[in-house]
Parts: structure tokens; sequence; C-alpha cells
């Protein structure tokens, strides 16, 4: 089970498992060659969603039985690290996705949650009343340069600029490649976020013109601190585009993150209100193992191979 997080929004990753309805309810089963079939009933009543990872099998009963449960189905990749698509139920509440269409149709309002997300970003007092957004893309731009200088001085790898071009991929250093990759993940678990709460992910107040446009503004919160760093540890790597993306998955990171997602979006968008990130750490329980039972959630279990 994931982190139950603000506005009593719980999440469930699943992958390699048939999920089905029987007569008592939603279940996983799990076939294993040790122990054969292994069954859980999943608490669909409790879930606001559920991410279904690789090797996941579902029953159209059992996707019938999530949505009169108000619980959003979203597909992703190993760990989260992408986001594929997403079923909404009819129930599920609109009040974010009007706040959101309010500010956004708004200038005004548009620009101060622009201006509040820099702030985010950067610290207080950063993005103060009447400045506008060109001063803020140039102060953006000169922060994550002083960034980048930094981490190149600290990796000792000489001068560095960042470059994204898909049609030559293989060419590109390793920090590149990481830092592509690393950013990848992290629009994903910020998509899926975004969806579980109802939001519309084209709706963005930075970023426009584009169906992931407010993926792309809250996933630009979290990336000095999360993506840039460990793109800049794998400049040394052979294959920094695979690393980066297991580093997410074996430490549970993005996942750790949404609680924090979700609570950054509300209190980005309804800021009359104060809105506490839980502690992710309390929230996380055991992972499920049909051999071993219940595992320790949070660790990196690939060091113990």
């Amino acid at each position: 089970m994931l982190p139950r997080v603000a506005d009593s929004l719980s999440f469930l990753y699943l992958d390699i498992v048939r999920i089905h309805q029987d007569d008592t309810g939603v279940c996983a089963e799990v076939t294993s060659e040790q122990h054969g079939t292994d069954t859980v009933y999943l608490p669909t009543a409790a879930l606001s969603c559920v991410l279904l990872g690789p090797g996941t099998s579902i029953t159209a009963r059992a996707l019938a039985t999530f949505a009169r449960n108000g619980t959003t189905v979203v597909t992703t990749g190993s760990g989260g690290v992408r986001c594929y698509s997403a079923a909404v139920p009819e129930s599920l509440t609109t009040l974010w996705l009007e706040r959101q269409t309010r500010a956004w149709t708004d200038d005004a309002r548009r620009l101060a949650i622009a201006q509040a997300m820099y702030e985010l970003r950067f610290g207080d007092g950063t993005a103060t009343e009447g400045t506008n957004l060109d001063k803020l893309r140039g102060m953006e731009g000169q922060r994550v340069k002083t960034l980048y200088q930094l981490l190149a001085r600290q990796y000792k790898i000489g001068r560095f600029r960042r470059s994204y071009d898909p049609d030559s991929w293989d060419s590109q250093d390793p920090v590149n490649l990481a830092l592509s990759s690393a950013n990848t993940c992290l629009y994903g678990i910020v998509h899926a976020a975004i969806t579980a709460l109802g939001c519309s992910p084209a709706l963005g107040f930075v970023h426009n013109g584009n169906q992931q446009a407010f993926v792309y503004d809250i996933a630009d919160l979290y990336k000095a601190e999360l993506t840039i760093p460990l793109a800049f540890s794998l400049h040394a790597s052979t294959n920094a585009e695979a690393e980066a993306r297991r580093s997410f998955r074996h430490e549970l990171r993005l996942f750790q993150l949404l609680p924090r997602i979700v609570t950054d979006i509300q209190q980005l968008l309804d800021p009359t209100h104060t809105y506490e990130c839980p502690d992710p750490e309390e929230q996380l329980v055991d992972l499920w193992d049909p051999v071993v039972g219940s595992v320790p959630a949070g660790i990196n279990h690939g060091k113990q191979l």
C-alpha cells in the first residue's frame, strides 16, 4: 500500500498480478512455483487511486467495481515511472478541476499561481508582487544554470550544457541521458497525482499549449532537488538512462513524493487554506511478497542481492 495523502487520497501500486472480481470482492492473484496461487482481497472502498504496473491484467468486472467505488485506475510503467492512461470514475469530485479552471482562465490568478510556483522552487520573497513572468523566467534560467555549474564542479566533469535531442539520443553524455530519463520518470508520478485529484494535466500556469502543461509545471517544483542531482551523480555511468530509472524504482523516491505532490497542488490552487503534507515515511506500510510474506518498504532491496 502506498501513502494515504491529503484530501483522503490513498494509492495502491500493483504489478505482475492478475486482478479480478469474485463473489467476495476484487482480489489480486499472484502465482509462484513455490506457493502456487495466492489471493489478496483489495480494499476497494478505501482506495482513491490504483496504479497498475507491468505484468498486470484486470477484468472488466473488477474495473467496474473500482469505478463504482470512485477509484481512479492508472496504467503506469514499472514503479510508476510512466503514466500511460487513466480511467476516472464518474463520482470523482470536480472540486479541484473547477479551482484549476477558474484560476487558469483568470489572468491575474494564473499569474499569482505561477509566481507561487517560482517561490516554492526558489524560496519565499523571490517572486515579489509585480514581478512579471518574463523576469521570473530569467531568474529561473540563471538559477538552474548556477545549479548546473555547482554540480559540474562537485563531480569534476567540466563544462555542462543541457541538451535534449531525441534524434541523436545515443550520442548524448551520461548526465543529459540520466536527466532526461529521470525527468520522464518524474512526469509519470506527477501525472498520476494530478489525475487522482481530478485536475487537468493540460491546463498549465507556466507551461502552455501541451496536453501535459500542468504536469511540467508541477514536476519543475522538484527537479532541482530530485532529478538534477541524481543525473550528475551518474556522470560516470555506462548506462545512465537505465540507472536513473532504477534509482527511482528501487528507493521508492517517487512514491514517497506522492503526498507532497498532492499537497503542493492543493496549496497552489487553494492558497486561502493551509494543507499539511503527511510524513510519507509514516504512511508507507510493508511490501507484500508471495514467497516471504511482508518485507520492509522504503529501502533498496537490490543491495541484498
